[in-house]
């Protein structure tokens, strides 16, 4: 189906793909930055690994954008600049995390604004903005694991390109797939074991797009609201799950943790690999479950959406009692 669009236009995730590979190779070869995520006590790996591939993802990106026609507002492409310089400054000089937040914030409430303000009120302008921060930091939080975050940067975005393309929308559909390869060739360099991190400065700006590019294709009509819940619903319901027993056990949040399912799942023995290529299986599920729903009537989605919930509960649930039982066994072998 791309092949019908003009050469320029179907071309542009294979140079989203050829420029991410590019800028990533030289990132590992020069690591002229000089941003390596040394391993601590809260790390799940155990060598130094530089952690500047999100920076060749997100200039993969953008190359390949500047030839698609004007379909995101200059405000999305500032707002993706801003978040890749705060971020990489946070990966260089650690700034506070109010620091971070702040520019979360702003950007998050300015991008609604400019989404949403006028024609929707100002309630649905202020729960989108609350939406978009969240996920701008909860992207950044699932990136944790190798292959995980490029993991659901390729197949969630894919499923975002394949639901514009049914709804008609084909340079919206080549905008997404610009995002899903640029993972593609990240992918190759981070599955396990991972010789580069996505880092800040790819998590943030691509949990900033999960939320923006939602938004577009709701307001748009292209997709009812809950499909972006839906399709990056592994993601979505780990980290939200994991804050809020965290808040209500009086942790503080907002510092690293080892609490994160797919955190459990890796130290529970695992490991990286098999822990990513569960979580492929989870999110094409999703992602597909998603799709199907979108063309069925109001109640079927309604049930779908319920069903999912409870499937995420039932997961949750059973992981628990299997970690806490892990637990058990490593305690009573060490002694």
């Amino acid at each position: 189906m791309i092949a019908s669009l003009p050469f320029p236009l179907a071309a542009t995730p294979l140079l989203s793909f050829v420029a991410t590979l590019a800028s990533i190779c030289w990132l590992i070869r020069s690591n002229t930055l000089k941003i390596v995520d040394l391993p601590n006590s809260r790390s799940l790996h155990t060598t130094p690994v530089p952690r500047t591939g999100g920076v060749g993802l997100v200039l993969g990106i953008l190359t390949s954008w500047a030839l698609l026609p004007a379909v995101l507002t200059t405000p999305i492409w500032l707002a993706v600049c801003v978040l890749v310089a705060v971020s990489l400054a946070d990966d260089i000089f650690t700034l506070s995390i109010w620091q971070r937040m702040l520019t979360h914030v702003i950007i998050a409430v300015w991008l609604s604004s400019t989404l949403l303000f006028p024609t929707h009120g100002w309630l649905l302008t202020i729960i989108v903005a609350f939406a978009i921060a969240w996920m701008t930091n909860l992207y950044n939080f699932m990136d944790g694991s190798d292959g995980l975050a490029g993991g659901m940067t390729l197949i969630g975005f894919s499923f975002y390109g394949i639901a514009a393309w049914i709804a008609g929308n084909e340079t919206f559909a080549i905008l997404n797939f610009c995002i899903a390869a640029a993972a593609a060739a990240f992918l190759l360099f981070n599955f396990h074991p991972a010789r580069i991190f996505m880092g800040d400065s790819g998590s943030i700006p691509l949990g900033f797009l999960v939320a923006v590019i939602g938004v577009i294709g709701w307001r748009d009509g292209m997709w009812p609201f809950w499909l972006p819940l839906l399709v990056f619903s592994p993601f979505i319901a780990d980290a939200t799950v994991t804050l809020v027993k965290r808040s209500l056990l009086g942790e503080k949040v907002w510092q690293a943790h080892f609490e994160h399912y797919y955190q459990r799942l890796v130290r529970s023995g695992f490991g990286h690999r098999n822990t990513a290529l569960l979580s492929y299986v989870l999110m094409l599920a999703a992602g597909a479950i998603a799709l199907w729903a979108t063309h069925q009537e109001a109640t079927i989605q309604l049930g779908t959406i319920v069903v999912c919930c409870a499937a995420y509960l039932l997961m949750m649930f059973s992981f628990e009692r299997y970690w806490i039982r892990h637990c058990s066994d490593r305690k009573n072998s060490s002694t």
